[in-house]
């Protein structure tokens, strides 16, 4: 019956005290944190009762004084359980992007915003189920990270995380529920076995030579995010307040298309973005400067870890059918 409810992201919402994804830092306040006791407390309060019956029975003074101390002494605990999570400050830190079936790692740092610290803190990932314990000295920030399982390329969302302590008696477990606005790019699987894109006999692009080296100095031409600092051409920039890089004559570097059309018509969609982010990172290893064509999307030859990123980070994102 409680599944059934919380299933209904309305009625979890309400209960949770939050609306997902959460932007900025995210405050756990005292209403957000919730607080039941363990299979021990429940022990400890059952033998509670049973000292406080046999005290009235009997009429023992330091049966009462006993019972009332380890009544006290729970409530203490259950009250530090409480403050262990109330005002505990969470913010997400940048996720690297990966590939499918690679795992997407997520980066939480936690902060306390009172004068106490934070120990045995267990932080879990809903989805995955990846968990981690951790303390939050004070005055310092703690990083956790947890690993979710990317089976889709395109963005990941975080998800719900789950954030419980049971410190520092046992008794009860406080937990919290929270689901910041943080997600990852999933990049396509690979095709590790795809010819090299560099081939014309394999139909991977057209590539044609292109005088470029490091010889002798042949001219200038615009800047690319992915060329070298050393080859701009600083002085020129300062004189016409635009980054231009210089040209070199001699080694020969090769241009290549790598081109959604050359595709095997019988590829489905995502069979092709796999070759070609294999195609891409070849093509990168082997140092050559290259292009992607998709449908209604064309970038301009280059490489480096800039232009690479650009590229897989289309794939990843491709809608066409």
């Amino acid at each position: 019956m409680i599944r059934t409810l919380l299933a209904n992201p309305r009625i979890a919402n309400w209960l949770y005290g939050f609306e997902p994804p959460e932007h900025g830092t995210v405050l756990l306040v005292h209403r957000r944190v919730y607080i039941v006791p363990t299979r021990l407390g429940w022990m400890y309060g059952a033998t509670l009762v049973i000292l406080l019956i046999g005290s009235i029975n009997y009429a023992l003074s330091l049966g009462f004084a006993l019972t009332f101390l380890l009544a006290g002494l729970g409530l203490a605990g259950m009250v530090h359980t409480a403050r262990n999570l109330a005002h505990l400050a969470i913010s997400v830190g940048r996720a690297e992007p990966v590939f499918v079936d690679e795992s997407a790692q997520f980066r939480l740092f936690l902060e306390s915003r009172s004068r106490a610290e934070r120990q045995a803190v267990l932080a879990r990932h809903l989805r995955s189920g990846s968990q981690l314990v951790f303390d939050v000295p004070l005055g310092e920030i703690a990083e956790v990270v947890l690993a979710a399982p990317a089976e889709r390329r395109g963005w990941l969302p975080l998800g719900r995380v789950m954030l419980e302590t049971r410190y520092p008696l046992g008794l009860f477990r406080a937990w919290s529920y929270v689901e910041p606005d943080a997600k990852c790019l999933v990049y396509p699987r690979p095709e590790r076995s795809a010819p090299p894109p560099w081939s014309p006999n394999e139909l991977v692009g057209a590539a044609r030579p292109q005088a470029q080296g490091t010889d002798d100095f042949s001219g200038l031409r615009g800047y690319q995010r992915s060329d070298s600092p050393r080859h701009v051409a600083w002085k020129a920039a300062a004189r016409t307040e635009s980054l231009l890089t210089k040209q070199f004559s001699g080694d020969s570097a090769a241009e290549l298309w790598l081109d959604w059309q050359l595709l095997p018509a019988g590829l489905g969609t995502e069979a092709r973005l796999s070759r070609l982010a294999g195609w891409v990172l070849g093509a990168e290893q082997a140092g050559a400067r290259y292009g992607l064509r998709l449908p209604g999307n064309e970038i301009e030859p280059g490489r480096g870890e800039a232009h690479r990123a650009t590229c897989l980070q289309a794939l990843a994102l491709f809608e066409g059918r």
